[in-house]
């Protein structure tokens, strides 16, 4: 009797072997030795860990929310930010029911013939008392805020801040991408 495999067994096994070998490598590799692909293709900058916002938060939650944290009387850096958010949602097309824009007034709240006028729909909040502002601003990154602005998940979390003196497709694309993996909001 002959030991050997049939023809169709050594076909079988390569056939068996041509997709398990690499599925197992990239398994190994991935999970066993940490290998990670080293590009993001993220335009903002990634808050991590994400950091929770303060109790007096609660109306930013249900929705994801781009962020600007300013002067109520709404200097031209202020205006300059409340357009780019304003386009960016916009751009936004079958998502932009899912993105609030908010403006945190920590001083001089508010200017609000322009804010309806320009940014109608946006969501202003007043946090110009002592204890509302130091809340606040302990959660938020040692940046400079007039040029940022800050995206916050369904959860009530800070997840990325973007300069707003970058290119508005950048955050428009991670905004997409954020969107599309989200369950929540």
């Amino acid at each position: 009797m002959n030991d050997a495999p049939r023809p169709q067994r050594r076909t079988l096994y390569l056939l068996l072997a041509l997709f398990l070998v690499p599925l197992a490598a990239s398994f190994l590799l991935y999970y066993v030795f940490g290998w990670r692909p080293g590009s993001q293709n993220i335009h903002g900058e990634l808050i991590s860990p994400v950091r929770p916002l303060p109790a007096g938060a609660e109306a930013l939650r249900k929705d994801w929310a781009l962020v600007y944290v300013g002067d109520g009387r709404c200097d031209s850096d202020c205006r300059t930010a409340l357009v780019f958010a304003r386009q960016t949602r916009l751009s936004l097309n079958k998502d932009m029911d899912r993105v609030n824009r908010v403006l945190l007034a920590t001083d001089n709240c508010c200017e609000v013939e322009y804010l309806k006028k320009e940014h109608e729909g946006i969501k202003v909040f007043d946090v110009s008392e002592p204890e509302d502002r130091a809340d606040l601003i302990s959660v938020l990154p040692d940046v400079e805020l007039k040029h940022t602005l800050f995206v916050i998940d369904p959860l009530g979390n800070l997840v990325m801040r973007y300069d707003v003196r970058k290119d508005p497709a950048g955050l428009r694309d991670d905004l997409r991408k954020l969107l599309k993996l989200s369950h929540i909001g």
